[in-house]
């Protein structure tokens, strides 16, 4: 096991098709040419970094792993310089295989059904309007910092029925976590100690005075066996409810923002003929996907014609698979 104590320097990456890091500066400002290099290199590429792992860089490719629950396991979801021993499901349904997915993902479903979804919209609404009406007098904004970060973060904390205006101290955890966390093993162990001890405390005020939330719901729910769930099954769900609920979300009106910021006319278009959001949304989820997963190599494999050895961990890059020409003809043309 790596020393948690001492975060690792990563060396400017100089070969992506050899040594790729999707913590690098270039990566991070602009993806879009890297992830073509590799492309054109190999279905598949892989990196000495992060104790080795690989990149399905096609859409075949990263479809073909994330259906694949004999060769790849969810046990673990982030790619991080370290890999310390996993004890238990950490953050169940997302950090679970088969056959203990299907269970957990159901117990999720009920909060989220389209008509659950609708009950919630009057709230989430009045939050946009809110956030709004906190910068509009301004006559500009950082649409990241004030607006889109926050939606999520406080329409997940109504629905877990925790207080709204804790909503920095979650943005705070989600950057520990998915930002610092993936050098710095201090930083990720002590935000989920923080969450731990967060939602304990709202748990153990729901026993003594039972709320209508999600919080209320987890607890009361019952696994396979007809048996509460565990206490660690719980916090696993309300972590990542509150991580995964939020940061991708804000990723995707953030980005979505940003692209009609920088394209005036796809901005214009909309406005005159409001009937194509939904499309919209739909292609700017396709071309800004927010969801980059991962997966550990657990039996030696073959994807699209490259080898695959067990030990090494996989960046699932959903957004690179998006941006795959033989899926999407003119994949980085939004509005296509």
């Amino acid at each position: 096991m790596s020393d948690v104590s001492e975060p690792v320097a990563h060396p400017p990456v100089t070969d992506w098709v050899n040594d790729f890091d999707h913590t690098d500066p270039q990566w991070t400002d602009d993806p879009f040419p890297i992830w073509n290099e590799l492309r054109a290199a190999s279905p598949v590429v892989h990196t000495e970094r992060f104790l080795g792992c690989y990149m399905p860089t096609t859409y075949e490719a990263v479809r073909e792993i994330a259906n694949d629950t004999e060769h790849f396991s969810s046990r673990r979801i982030i790619v991080r310089d370290v890999r310390p021993e996993i004890a238990r499901n950490a953050a169940p349904p997302i950090t679970s295989d088969p056959p203990v997915h299907k269970p957990a993902k159901q117990l999720l479903l009920p909060p989220f059904t389209p008509d659950a979804m609708k009950k919630l919209e009057p709230r989430v609404r009045a939050i946009c309007n809110e956030l709004i009406d906190g910068f509009i007098s301004d006559g500009k904004v950082d649409a990241a910092a004030r607006y889109s970060k926050y939606i999520p973060v406080r329409a997940i904390a109504h629905m877990l029925g925790i207080p709204e205006s804790d909503s920095d101290l979650f943005v705070n955890w989600i950057h520990m976590i998915l930002e610092l966390g993936i050098k710095d093993e201090t930083m990720l162990l002590q935000a989920v100690q923080e969450m731990s001890a967060y939602f304990r405390t709202h748990i153990e005020e729901r026993r003594s005075r039972p709320t209508d939330d999600l919080i209320s719901y987890l607890m009361n729910a019952k696994d396979k066996e007809g048996q509460p769930l565990e206490e660690f099954h719980v916090l696993g769900s309300l972590r990542l409810l509150l991580i995964a609920g939020i940061d991708t979300t804000w990723s995707a009106i953030g980005s979505s923002l940003w692209h009609l910021a920088r394209t005036p006319a796809d901005r214009e278009r909309l406005i005159a003929e409001p009937g194509l959001i939904p499309i919209a949304v739909e292609e700017l989820l396709r071309a800004y996907s927010p969801v980059t997963m991962a997966r550990e190599v657990v039996k030696e494999t073959t994807i699209s014609g490259c080898p695959v050895k067990a030990g090494n961990m996989v960046l699932l890059s959903f957004p690179a698979a998006n941006r795959d020409p033989k899926m999407f003809p003119d994949a980085d043309v939004s509005g296509r």
